[in-house]
């Protein structure tokens, strides 16, 4: 029976110690996001002719919305709004061109992003198109977003990624997606940006040298994650990527669990499908000199934060009754530790907002969701699991007055060292008993 103590003691530890890792990793980026970037610049030389895309799968509403909205965009150069259309009906195509959208028809019998931006981008080429704007069919662009994206190019930059922020937030499920957004722009963006690193592509709100983009598209392949594959692609090629943090594209956040479901199920096969074709190459990169893709496989190695919050609240709960591995003390400083990187990461502006205290409810069904993506991402191998979108209203955002994440940091930690002197106090008067 001690050798089977000792494996269970040992397998304990080796999780804690990977969970560790993960922690780790997030609060450290999760400081150095507290730094500031500079302004992004305006001005150039040159005002360069752009491609706006926008990919289109089977959303005949929306995408009406969306591209009326591109084309009032005010921009001192040529641009032109392009839509990759596939699978939309006869009258919406009809109405792009009316309206002024160039529209590219696309059918395969396995729809993937990847594929649709490939042929469009052969099919503009020629056009003499400089840079290439990849939004979703949700996407609007904030004012003046095409001329600070262009003044990046000007710096010599060939590939950059805008700020994403959320349009909607609508229910309690969108400010909660919201929520996430922000964490992953503080954490995976402006962190990495601080440091000099590459920001993580975010599929949307992204630019390209036209010609560049190209030739990535041309070498993408099939992928449920073309953001991702386009990462590691970059990366390799040991081209930088620009990180705009004051220049924003609104996206559309999910209003419900089930839509929350499907598109982690994607991202979560997005993920596991680099980490088992990057893993290796990873430390071959890093032994090369090559940073920034280590950096990009080290974080297919993290487990998706949802699933590391409640892993970590259910171990830290457990070592209060198992005597194996780490003691009640590290899980608790894990757990400890991730809320206050989350706190922290979360932009000021939403603890004046009443909303995040009620969405802070629909964590157990977000984690509840990503259990169930995670036992489901053969699907997402099988079939093109595009995100539903609908036509929402740009929405004003409300400002803090005072930072009351101050309140709320204290706020968690007493809240969960109550619950240790709860749980303490009735392990006494079990034992007394």
């Amino acid at each position: 029976m001690e050798v089977i103590y000792s494996m269970i003691d040992m397998l304990f530890w080796v999780l804690g110690v990977y969970l560790m890792l993960n922690v780790a990793y997030l609060a450290f980026f999760g400081l150095v996001g507290l730094l500031p970037l500079r302004k992004s610049k305006k001005e150039a030389n040159r005002y360069r002719k752009i491609a706006v895309l926008f990919p289109t799968y089977q959303e005949n509403v929306v995408i009406i919305d969306s591209v009326k909205a591109a084309l009032k965009h005010q921009y001192h150069g040529t641009f032109e709004i392009v839509v990759i259309a596939d699978g939309l009906q006869p009258g919406t195509l009809v109405t792009l061109k009316e309206l002024g959208a160039k529209v590219i028809e696309v059918y395969f019998e396995k729809s993937t992003k990847g594929k649709a931006m490939q042929f469009a981008m052969n099919k503009l080429d020629g056009e003499g198109f400089e840079i290439a704007v990849v939004l979703d069919v949700d996407n609007i662009m904030s004012d003046d977003c095409l001329t600070y994206l262009n003044a990046s190019f000007d710096e010599g930059k060939r590939v950059v990624q805008a700020h994403r922020v959320a349009k909607n937030m609508d229910s309690s499920f969108a400010f909660l997606d919201a929520c996430n957004e922000e964490v992953n722009n503080h954490l995976f963006r402006k962190s990495h940006a601080v440091l000099g690193l590459s920001p993580a592509l975010i599929g949307s709100g992204m630019a390209f040298e036209f010609a560049y983009f190209r030739n990535l598209l041309n070498n993408i392949g099939e992928t449920v994650g073309e953001d991702k594959q386009l990462d590691f692609m970059i990366a390799k090629d040991k081209v930088s990527i620009a990180y705009l943090d004051d220049v924003y594209v609104y996206d559309e956040k999910i209003e419900n669990a089930k839509v929350f479901t499907k598109q982690r199920t994607r991202w979560i096969a997005s993920q596991v499908e680099f980490l088992k074709k990057y893993a290796f190459e990873g430390f071959v990169q890093l032994f090369k000199g090559n940073v920034e893709f280590f950096n990009k496989t080290l974080q297919t190695f993290l487990v998706p934060r949802m699933l590391l919050l409640a892993l970590l609240f259910l171990l830290a709960v457990q070592s209060f009754l198992n005597p194996f591995g780490p003691t009640k003390e590290f899980w608790m400083s894990l757990f400890i530790s991730l809320c206050l990187t989350l706190v922290i990461a979360i932009p000021r502006r939403f603890y004046a907002d009443k909303r995040l205290y009620v969405a802070l409810f629909q964590i157990p069904r977000a984690m509840l969701g990503m259990v169930i993506a995670l036992a489901s991402i053969g699907k997402a191998k099988k079939s093109f699991m595009a995100t539903p979108h609908s036509s929402k209203p740009l929405e004003k955002e409300k400002y803090l007055i005072m930072p009351l994440e101050m309140l709320i940091i204290p706020a968690i930690i007493f809240g969960i060292l109550g619950f240790v002197r709860g749980v303490s106090a009735y392990k006494r008067v079990q034992d007394k008993s």
